[in-house]
């Protein structure tokens, strides 16, 4: 572990926070301009290929990346990807067709893992355990603030500077933050020694392919089609490859006895449960707004405002006291406690009810998942030896980014379909938008307000019953508190395959 001076340290979290959330804003940025990009290159049918291949790609490289990290100097890591994102963001605003379009957000994708991943990695190599929660509660503020910015931004950007702005407002402020890292940022020596398990990067880009198409496609065919079976056939047999390979590498990507640790296995169940149980449903939650409550778009966006702000203000807190005291067991297991609380309540809203009521269990549901949101990354990083961190935090992300992809298109198809099958006769559910249900008569709004409900009110059960599978997990966690200081060789336990890890290396190069 290397200490840093207070004021190279801030300047440090700084860089790492703008960068993450230019990251994490490529998600929600270019949402807005969809359409508009589509209609200018010509290629409306491909226009949700913007947003897969920047999924597919970040989802892809985050093992890689995670491994690297622990391989390689981390810094050199982050700075790479600043450099590959920055560019492929040029490169997106230059592009005059929706094939060079696609190529450069799967070059920015594979950045944008670098980037996130990379920025807890660097937290854990400066950082003493008992520090880390407030440290990655800062740099992962960048999450939700850019889910709650992002839509606003790009639709501003696009109305008044144009698409391809979208993309180009990353370079300047990727520039400056790569200046300030490649300052602030200490040079760091790898923590572990082997070479990348190309092999098993390749079988699990063989897995994660087709399981990321097979649940964007079932959003587009409505259910199970020849196309989707065949790619989850596919994810099927990648999956049993990348099994075997991470059985028999040296240095495995993913190691199979981070799910014979207890304390590793439970923090990845709840770090998929907030994928699963909250970030794969919050954008239905303005069209669950809209037509059950019937109010403008503007307004629907409070709820997810609300859910979001919760999220971010929990984090923050919990980041705090747990730097305060190391202890984590008890917010563990009350977040999910407070999620599951506010999903039920959510799921049984009468239709009726005030907009507060939803807004304000739905915040419920942020402050739940925000409480351990970040704080199992440290748990998780100080419960390996050093020279699996990088591996460790990937880990964490991966299951909780699978989490969002797969529960997302599920989701999605489920309140599609329940809601058209629910509408009331005489009601087009193609032609159905907040504004063609105010001009309905009042029988019919009341009579969609209920299909949606209906439809919307079981997922929100089902979500609600992964955040009770996640107490469970956080009830069966070791009780410990995080140490003062990095743990020696002695006390950290060895991976899977070929020799236990070097002791630790960490620190500045001379």
């Amino acid at each position: 572990m290397t200490t840093l001076p207070p004021m190279r340290l801030r300047l440090m979290l700084a860089s790492l926070l703008t960068v993450a959330f230019l990251g994490a804003l490529d998600h929600t940025v270019v949402a807005t301009s969809l359409a508009t990009i589509a209609g200018e290159l010509g290629a409306l049918p491909q226009m949700g290929l913007v947003v897969v291949s920047y999924t597919l790609a970040s989802t892809v490289a985050t093992p890689v990346v995670g491994r690297l990290g622990d391989l390689m100097d981390p810094r050199r890591v982050y700075l790479v990807g600043v450099v590959v994102f920055v560019a492929a963001s040029l490169a997106c605003g230059f592009a005059q067709s929706m094939g060079t379009l696609v190529a450069a957000r799967t070059v920015q994708g594979i950045g944008a893992a670098g980037i996130q991943l990379t920025a807890q990695t660097l937290v854990a190599a400066v950082a003493a355990p008992r520090l880390r929660p407030r440290y990655l509660s800062i740099v992962g503020a960048a999450f939700p603030i850019a889910i709650v910015v992002g839509p606003v931004l790009g639709g501003i950007i696009t109305d008044t500077l144009g698409w391809r702005w979208v993309f180009w407002i990353n370079v300047p402020l990727g520039a400056a933050a790569l200046l300030a890292a490649a300052v602030a940022v200490p040079r760091l020596r790898p923590s572990a020694r082997g070479r990348l398990d190309l092999l098993g990067a390749a079988a699990f880009a063989a897995a994660a392919v087709p399981l990321v198409l097979a649940v964007s496609w079932v959003g587009e065919d409505g259910g199970a089609s020849p196309r989707v079976a065949a790619a989850a056939a596919f994810a099927a047999a990648g999956s049993v490859a990348f099994l075997a390979s991470q059985a028999r590498a040296a240095q495995p990507l993913l190691p199979p006895r981070f799910l014979r640790d207890r304390t590793l296995a439970c923090c990845l169940v709840l770090s998929a449960s907030i994928g699963v149980g909250l970030l794969s449903v919050v954008s239905y939650i303005p069209t669950y707004v809209q037509m059950v409550f019937q109010t403008t778009v503007t307004v629907s966006g409070l709820v997810p405002i609300a859910t979001v702000l919760g999220m971010l203000a929990a984090s923050l807190t919990t980041g705090w006291l747990a730097g305060r005291s190391g202890r984590y067991r008890a917010v563990t297991a009350a977040g999910p406690v407070a999620a599951a609380v506010g999903l039920l309540g959510v799921a049984y809203v009468p239709v009726g009810a005030p907009l507060w009521v939803p807004m304000a269990l739905m915040a419920l549901v942020g402050v739940g998942a925000g409480a351990y949101m970040n704080l199992v990354v440290a748990v998780v990083q100080s419960s390996v030896h050093p020279a699996e961190t990088g591996a460790a935090t990937s880990a964490v992300n991966l299951v909780r980014q699978l989490g969002v992809s797969v529960t997302a298109a599920v989701v999605g198809t489920a309140v599609g379909s329940g809601a058209a099958a629910a509408l009331p006769a005489g009601v087009d559910a193609g032609g159905l938008t907040p504004d063609a249900l105010r001009a309905l008569a009042p029988a019919a709004r009341a009579g969609v307000a209920d299909a949606y409900a209906s439809a919307f009110s079981p997922v929100f059960l089902c979500l609600a019953l992964v955040f009770v599978l996640a107490t469970a997990a956080a009830a069966l966690m070791p009780a410990g508190r995080l140490p003062d200081e990095e743990r020696g060789r002695g006390e950290a336990p060895a991976p899977l395959g070929g020799d236990p890890p070097e002791p630790p290396t960490t620190g500045v190069r001379p």
